[in-house]
C-alpha cells in the first residue's frame, strides 16, 4: 500500500472514530432528554391535575405535541451525515433558471447575471422575465444569458419555470433566486451527486450578506442556521431533505415525472414531496456556494411569513395525504414535522389565553402548581438546550453561527399572529398573491405589529385588574392574589408580555433602517468561502 493510500486510510479512520464519539456523546444526550420527559409525564398525566377535561385535554394536546417534534428532531440528529462530494463529469448540458418580476430591481439582476457568467463550469443562463422592461432583456443579453419573455402565465415563479423547461432541453436546470450570488464553484459543487441515476435533485445551503443590516435580517438569518445545518443533514441521512426554492438543481427526468415544478405558495415543498413520491433520491450538502437576501424589516418578514405558512400548511392538507401511501416512513414523518411548524401560531394562541381566560372568567384548565411545572420541565428544557448548543458543531459555519439565537426566537414569538393568520386561511382555503419578497427595507409601521400591542394594553389591564380590583373589592381575593396558581400565570403571562418586546423592537428599527440596495457593495472579484474551499472545475481557468 502506498504512503498516501495509508495517509487516507488513517484520515478516515479518524474522521469516523470522531464521528461515532459525536453521535455516540448525542445519544446519551437524549437518554437524558428522554428520562426527563418520562419524569415529566409522569407528573402531568395525574387525575388530580384535571380542573376542566375539555381544556386540560386541548393543553396537553399542544404541549405535548411539541415535545413530540422536538424528540422527533432529536432522532433525525442521530441520521447526521455529508455526502462524499464526487467530481462532475464533463459535457453535462445546464441550465440555470432566474425569475424577473414586475417592481424588482434591475441594478440587482445586473449582479445576479453577472455572477452567474462567472460560474465555471459550462452552462447556459435563462432570464425568465415578465417585468415587460426592455432593459431587463439588454442586461440578460449584455451578460451572455438568453432572455425568455413569459408574461402572465399562472403559477408566478413555478409557472415560469415549467414554461422554460418546454422551452429548453438541458438535463440538469439550477433554480436560483435573482437575489441569490452564487459562487464560481456553484456547479462544480453539486452536478457530481447526480452520477446516481435515482439522485432527483441536489439542495446546497442558504447563506446571506445583508444579514447584518437590521435587528429583523438577524433574527430571520438565525432562524435559519439550524435548519440548513444539523436539520437538513439529519433529513439527508433518512432521504428526506426538502428542497428550497432557491439554490437546488433538479434533474430534468425528475421534474418530468411529476409533470413539471411543483405550483402554489410553497412551490419548492409541493415540487420536493412530489418527487420523493416518485421515488427519486434526495441530496443536501451544506456548502455555501451563494448569497442572498433576507427580509430587513419587519414587514417584509411578516409577508414573507404569511405567504410560507399559508403553503407549507397546503401541502399539510393536501398533499401529504395525497402523497402518504408513496412516501417511506422516515419522509411521512418529514414532512409531516415541516408541514406543522406554522402551526405554532394556532398552538401559540391558544397558550397565551390561558392566563387570561383564568384572570377574568376563572377557567383553569388544570390544578398544576406554576412552580412544580417548572421542577419537572427544567431538566427538559436544559437537555434541550444542551443538545441544540451540542448540534452546533454541524452548522455550516460554527465559527460564526454558534450561539443562543436569541433573536430569532423573539421574532418568531412576534410572528404567531402570522402564523395563526396562515392557519385560519389554510382553512377557509383563503388565497394569497405570490408577491416576491421585497429586495430593500421599506421603511413603515407594518400593520402586522397590530396584534403584539394589543397584547401589550391586554397583559397590562389584566394585571391591573389582578391587583385592584380583587385586591380591594372581595375579601376572597386576597387569599386568591397569594395562591401559587394566581402568581404562577402571572409570571406566564408577564414571559409571553417580555417576548413580545422583541417584535415591538424589531418594528420601531423597521423604520430607522436605511432603504439601500445591499447587493451594490458585493464585489464580484473577491467571492470565497474561506471556510469551505473552492474546488475548481478542471475547464475553469
Amino acid at each position: 500500500m502506498r504512503k498516501t493510500d495509508n495517509a487516507a486510510l488513517w484520515e478516515f479512520r479518524e474522521a469516523a472514530t470522531s464521528t461515532f464519539a459525536r453521535k455516540a456523546t448525542l445519544a446519551s444526550l437524549m437518554v437524558a432528554g428522554v428520562f426527563s420527559i418520562g419524569r415529566l409525564a409522569d407528573w402531568w398525566f395525574r387525575e388530580e391535575h384535571v380542573a376542566s377535561l375539555p381544556l386540560y385535554l386541548l393543553l396537553t394536546f399542544i404541549f405535548w405535541w411539541g415535545i413530540a417534534r422536538m424528540v422527533i428532531v432529536w432522532v433525525s440528529y442521530l441520521r447526521i451525515s455529508k455526502p462524499r462530494w464526487q467530481a462532475p463529469q464533463d459535457g453535462l448540458r445546464v441550465a440555470i433558471f432566474t425569475t424577473s418580476s414586475p417592481g424588482e430591481p434591475l441594478s440587482m439582476f445586473e449582479k445576479t447575471l453577472e455572477a452567474c457568467a462567472r460560474i465555471s463550469y459550462p452552462h447556459t443562463t435563462y432570464l425568465l422575465d415578465d417585468t415587460q422592461d426592455p432593459r431587463f432583456r439588454e442586461a440578460a443579453e449584455r451578460h451572455g444569458a438568453v432572455w425568455l419573455e413569459l408574461v402572465g402565465l399562472p403559477g408566478a415563479k413555478a409557472g415560469k419555470i415549467n414554461a422554460a423547461l418546454q422551452r429548453t432541453t438541458e438535463d440538469f436546470v439550477l433554480v436560483l433566486d435573482p437575489d441569490h450570488i452564487p459562487f464560481p464553484n456553484f456547479l462544480d459543487e453539486v452536478l457530481g451527486y447526480f452520477r446516481d441515476p435515482q439522485v432527483g435533485y441536489v439542495q446546497v445551503a442558504q447563506a446571506y450578506y445583508n444579514q447584518y443590516r437590521s435587528f429583523t435580517a438577524r433574527a430571520a438569518a438565525e432562524q435559519t442556521y439550524g435548519f440548513y445545518g444539523p436539520t437538513q443533514m439529519g433529513m439527508h441521512g433518512l432521504n428526506c431533505a426538502v428542497a428550497i426554492g432557491a439554490n437546488c438543481t433538479f434533474r430534468r427526468a425528475a421534474l418530468d415525472s411529476i409533470g413539471g415544478h411543483g405550483i402554489g405558495l410553497a412551490e419548492d415543498l409541493i415540487t420536493a414531496i412530489r418527487i420523493h413520491a416518485a421515488q427519486w433520491k434526495s441530496i443536501y450538502s451544506p456548502i455555501v456556494v451563494s448569497r442572498g437576501l433576507v427580509p430587513e424589516d419587519l414587514g417584509s418578514f411578516c409577508k414573507q411569513q404569511l405567504k410560507w405558512a399559508r403553503g407549507v400548511q397546503e401541502v399539510l392538507f393536501a398533499e401529504v395525504p395525497r402523497l402518504w401511501p408513496k412516501l417511506s416512513f422516515w419522509q411521512r414523518v418529514s414532512y409531516l414535522t415541516v408541514g406543522t411548524y406554522y402551526l405554532s401560531g394556532l398552538t401559540t394562541a391558544l397558550f397565551l389565553l390561558i392566563p387570561y381566560l383564568y384572570f377574568w372568567f376563572g377557567w383553569l384548565p388544570a390544578n398544576m402548581d406554576f412552580f412544580g411545572f417548572l421542577d419537572h420541565w427544567l431538566p427538559v428544557g436544559l437537555v434541550s438546550l444542551s443538545i441544540y448548543v451540542f448540534v452546533q458543531r454541524w452548522l455550516c459555519h460554527p465559527e460564526a453561527e454558534r450561539g443562543l439565537h436569541w433573536r430569532g426566537t423573539f421574532l418568531k414569538f412576534a410572528c404567531w399572529p402570522v402564523f395563526f393568520m396562515g392557519f385560519v386561511l389554510s382553512i377557509w382555503d383563503g388565497e394569497i398573491p405570490y408577491i416576491p419578497t421585497a429586495k430593500r427595507a421599506v421603511k413603515q409601521f407594518t400593520p402586522f405589529v397590530r396584534p403584539l400591542l394589543v397584547h401589550q394594553v391586554l397583559f397590562v389591564a389584566t394585571l391591573a385588574y389582578v391587583v385592584v380590583r380583587r385586591f380591594y373589592y372581595t375579601p376572597e381575593a386576597r387569599l386568591e392574589l397569594t395562591s401559587a396558581n394566581t402568581w404562577g400565570m402571572v409570571l406566564f403571562a408577564a414571559l409571553a408580555f417580555f417576548m413580545t418586546l422583541g417584535g415591538l423592537y424589531a418594528a420601531y428599527q423597521s423604520l430607522k433602517t436605511k432603504a439601500e440596495d445591499p447587493w451594490a457593495s458585493v464585489d464580484l472579484t473577491r467571492i470565497t468561502d474561506r471556510l469551505q474551499p473552492a474546488r475548481k472545475h478542471k475547464s475553469a481557468a
